[in-house]
């Protein structure tokens, strides 16, 4: 029993407490001290979502949420717990999609250096000031002169090269002074990225948000787990990985009001991890995301230890919360203890300060919205025992499950396409003076009479030209330079899909992270 008459069934108090799915888009808070039942809470939120035919995405920093994908045991605690609840305890397991920035557990999650645009890209690189203006221009020239950014090679030598290319330079210039110290603290902080691995996760093919967005022949929601235990030894690119999806879902879907479920739910647990040293600037924007994002259909739950470690401003906007116990054995510990019970609808009935310390494992404080989106009194309640595992499943059951999976082999295996790196290296070639042969003054290489490449059109035309002028095409196996005819095709071809990536790009750019154009 996860859910019934349009809610998800939470536990019982003095009666059953309950989240409204209509209601279950205006966020929510999962708070309390380690090993007080945070995870199980949230897996049980998750299957009811699911049940109810909600997509849900989770970050599984521990392992532990995997088990949602095998029917539970019908352990004699669960069985009983149940009963005291009035329902018959049903092992049950839910569609699970696993997903993993490394590629090692899931399904590989990638997005372009493009779509993670300037902003968040600088919270990764944690940049100061100085430096993220080099970035923004970066992004800026990339757009202008139609070099695609994709993985961390394309930004490098695109860094690289605007302070060595003479049609590059000028440009740069335009928008400030770009010094090679910069540059070279940026390369540094880009080779640290790299060696933590992040490089796997800037590629194609780019994670599509609809994929995030399935259900199962049943009409179930799936559950898509992030597999985190690796990732949370870089807490910045767990952070800013879960916060360039908020945006993107954000950007990609439509508005759709108050529906009578939502259309995604996403956990976003050790949800400090987004709020630690982050700059006003991000801070803003995250608020505005929460704020607006509920319009889109998408509800967003924080996971943490302490209220305290969510701004204000965002923390204001949680109107479905779950309270575990707290401990107060210290001044900021008793601040927390007061922070949160100061969050909860007074219940004449509970002490909600002391009650907090005093939680078991299992129990929480439960707050949700009800009629027109007002809180309910708050309610010491129960947690009603997962339906599906508690605790993880094992190598060959994960690996099972990936073989079912809706998404096999979409991402499964790299793709590196012409960006900005294999532009730039081919204009490099180009622009390389060539030894002279002794005929003329030809250069090597070159047929005498053979036209030499113009100069004119700017940087966009040496592009073109380095492309659709080469000598022979890579891979080919060694065919002869273009006829006039597959030249023309060829440009024609090349400037159509300029013309759409720069649209795309400047759509990206224009979101509410990482705009250029505000």
């Amino acid at each position: 029993m996860t859910q019934t008459d349009g809610a998800i069934l939470i536990g019982k108090s003095t009666k059953p407490e309950t989240l409204v799915l209509k209601l279950a888009n205006r966020h929510g808070l999962i708070t309390g001290a380690t090993g007080t039942g945070k995870t199980v809470t949230l897996q049980v939120l998750a299957e009811g979502f699911s049940a109810a035919g909600v997509p849900v995405f989770a970050a599984d920093v521990k392992g532990d949420l995997s088990g949602v994908a095998a029917p539970g045991e019908p352990r004699d605690a669960f069985v009983k717990r149940a009963k005291e609840m009035g329902y018959d305890y049903q092992p049950d397991e839910f569609p699970v999609v696993f997903w993993d920035l490394f590629g090692e557990q899931g399904h590989p999650v990638r997005a372009t250096i493009l779509e993670m645009g300037p902003l968040l890209l600088s919270r990764l690189l944690d940049l100061n000031e100085t430096q993220e203006g080099v970035i923004n221009i970066a992004f800026r020239i990339a757009d202008e002169q139609h070099l695609p950014l994709i993985d961390l090679k394309d930004l490098r030598l695109l860094l690289n090269e605007m302070t060595k290319d003479d049609s590059l330079k000028p440009v740069a210039m335009q928008f400030g002074n770009v010094a090679d110290a910069t540059v070279g603290s940026i390369q540094r902080q880009l080779l640290i990225l790299e060696n933590q691995g992040a490089a796997k996760f800037f590629g194609e093919p780019a994670l599509e948000i609809k994929d995030l967005m399935t259900t199962d022949r049943d009409g179930r929601g799936s559950i898509n787990l992030l597999a985190a235990d690796k990732l949370m030894a870089n807490p910045r690119l767990y952070a800013t990985f879960l916060l360039w999806l908020m945006s993107e879902l954000f950007e990609q879907l439509p508005e759709v009001g108050d529906p009578d479920k939502p259309k995604l739910v996403f956990f976003f647990d050790e949800a400090h991890l987004l709020f630690n040293n982050a700059p006003k600037a991000l801070l803003d924007a995250i608020e505005q995301v929460v704020r607006l994002i509920r319009s889109k259909g998408v509800g967003i739950y924080f996971v943490t230890q302490n209220p305290l470690d969510i701004p204000d401003t965002v923390l204001a906007q949680l109107g479905n919360r779950v309270q575990h116990a707290l401990r107060a054995f210290t001044p900021r510990d008793q601040k927390a203890v007061r922070a949160a019970a100061s969050t909860f609808r007074p219940n004449p009935k509970l002490k909600t300060e002391e009650v907090i310390t005093q939680l078991g494992v299992g129990e929480a404080l439960v707050s949700t919205l009800e009629g027109k989106g007002t809180p309910t009194m708050v309610e010491r309640t129960m947690i009603r025992p997962p339906a599906a595992r508690v605790g993880p499943i094992t190598p060959d059951e994960r690996r099972r499950v990936m073989m079912s999976s809706p998404v096999r082999g979409r991402y499964d295996t790299a793709i590196d396409g012409e960006s900005a790196y294999e532009i730039l290296t081919q204009k490099r070639k180009l622009q390389t003076p060539a030894p002279a042969s002794g005929q003329g003054g030809t250069p090597a290489g070159q047929a005498p009479g053979q036209a030499q490449p113009q100069g004119g059109g700017g940087l966009f035309g040496d592009i073109l030209g380095g492309i659709l002028g080469g000598g022979s095409s890579g891979g080919s196996g060694g065919r002869g330079r273009m006829t006039v005819t597959e030249r023309v095709i060829a440009n024609a071809a090349s400037s159509a899909a300029r013309t759409v990536g720069t649209q795309l790009g400047k759509a990206i750019l224009r979101g509410v992270l990482g705009s250029l154009s505000k």
